[in-house]
């Protein structure tokens, strides 16, 4: 089974998306601009812990 990593929205804190994990297990966070349904629009999501 395939690590999943967990982004949320910056503004609200929900957690939106998850995504498959890199493979070479990055120390950076990763971070994407996604459309957030709870502030109806794009902002900056982050991975959490």
């Amino acid at each position: 089974m395939a690590n999943k990593v967990v982004l949320s929205c910056v503004q609200c804190g929900s957690r939106n998306y998850t995504v498959p994990a890199s493979k070479e297990g990055s120390s950076e966070r990763l971070e994407l601009k996604k459309y957030c349904s709870h502030c109806k629009a794009h902002t900056v999501h982050k991975q959490t812990l």
